[in-house]
């Protein structure tokens, strides 16, 4: 073994440590000698705990991690050798260790030295930087500075400052998320090991096969299902910058839940087979030919009336309902709360997405809107890409907390 006064400095200067432990071992393997499948890795974990200071110190290193055959010690002291004998680009060179060496009559280290075809005699390939950290033929490399990526970032802006490519891109990326529906109870039972009610007839047929001894309880409990979510997006005049984002987001949810889709401006439109079918750009395009009263007046109460009054009004039934609008109502706030009493005794939640919330002191001020507050459980802001992916969270709640304040910008 060589003493560490052979080598005052450290025998990898820059170098890194995955790639040598690798490249040393791909020479071991080229040489004949039977290395473990995880060697490499049980040797960087090694100098990643304590890099050697001198050769000795590394010799004994790497034979302890990669070595496991008598016989392959003239094959990894050669190796050793002639990759530290020959030394590293711009370094002075680093003297063999002086360690016994055990004969070995094989042909892969034969006395002439010759490595097979490819690999270079001597060097180490694994170098990354010169000892000083820098190379005098090559330009020095500054590694990037980690930051989030583009995409996420402009999730954060307004709807107004992003073109229509960022917008359809943050739409794709709101579909690729993947929460848990919104469930409710059914009148189906599921028998099980656990539940609070037990079974009286899988229990007695247990008990046909112990002398109707009922040894073995069958309970029940009642089954879940998804719970049907229903979007109303307004596309009136003052919803201009948010329509075409909010119909992404009408767009997500149909992909991700059982969700239904209408506009309304003056009128109710139904969306939900134009978001069904083709891409989101197909989809958002189709829909702006189908929604004939868009950026036009805005009529909320008797919009909620049309759709409770239609044959659609039976979706609403136990639903998760949500409401995409700023609440400028042109109806009178009477007609609102008429409107949104009704809502509320047949949804099972209302969740109520406002871009206008995200504004510091936000106060629902508009007559629509201070109407309609006390019926809705969540008042969300919905001015951006980010906001729009609390809106799904929030869908995807179980519990319902009525009259939750506006988060924060």
């Amino acid at each position: 073994m060589p003493s560490s006064a052979e080598s005052a400095a450290s025998p990898l200067p820059g170098v890194d440590r995955a790639a040598f432990a690798i490249a040393f071992t791909e020479r071991l393997r080229t040489r004949g000698a039977r290395v473990d499948l995880d060697a490499a890795g049980t040797l960087a974990r090694a100098l990643a705990v304590r890099l050697p200071d001198d050769t000795g110190e590394l010799y004994w290193t790497a034979r302890v991690c990669l070595v496991r055959r008598p016989e392959d010690l003239a094959r990894f002291d050669a190796v050793f050798a002639e990759s530290f004998e020959g030394g590293m680009s711009g370094t002075e060179t680093i003297p063999a260790p002086s360690s016994p060496r055990v004969r070995d009559d094989s042909p892969a280290t034969s006395d002439s030295g010759d490595e097979p075809e490819g690999e270079a005699s001597g060097g180490l390939p694994w170098a990354t930087l010169s000892p000083s950290g820098e190379s005098e033929d090559e330009e020095t490399h500054e590694l990037p500075e980690l930051s989030p990526s583009d995409l996420e970032a402009r999730a954060e802006e307004p709807f107004e400052r992003l073109s229509d490519a960022e917008i359809t891109l943050l739409g794709e990326w709101l579909a690729t998320l993947r929460p848990d529906p919104p469930r409710r109870r059914t009148r189906r039972r599921a028998r099980g090991r656990t539940g609070g009610k037990m079974s009286l007839r899988a229990t007695l047929t247990r008990a046909r096969r112990t002398g109707w001894e009922p040894l073995t309880l069958v309970r029940e409990r009642p089954e879940k299902r998804p719970r049907r979510v229903v979007v109303l997006c307004d596309v009136s005049g003052s919803m201009r910058a948010q329509a075409a984002a909010h119909l992404h987001l009408a767009r997500a949810l149909t992909s991700l839940l059982e969700t239904e889709t209408f506009a309304f401006g003056t009128r109710t439109t139904r969306l939900t087979p134009l978001l069904r079918r083709g891409t989101v750009d197909e989809a958002v395009a189709k829909v702006t030919e189908a929604v004939t009263d868009r950026f036009g007046g805005t009529r909320i109460a008797v919009s909620l009336r049309e759709l409770l009054a239609s044959r659609h009004g039976a979706l609403l039934r136990g639903a998760v309902v949500v409401v995409l609008s700023d609440g400028w109502d042109s109806d009178s706030p009477e007609a609102m709360t008429a409107a949104m009493t009704r809502l509320r005794r047949r949804a099972h939640r209302i969740v109520w997405a406002n871009p206008r919330a995200a504004a510091h002191g936000f106060t629902p001020s508009t007559g629509g809107m201070s109407a309609a507050l006390p019926h809705c459980d969540a008042l969300l802001p919905a001015h951006g890409f980010t906001a729009l992916r609390d809106v799904i969270e929030a869908v995807a709640a179980e519990t319902a907390t009525r009259r939750t304040t506006a988060k924060a910008a």
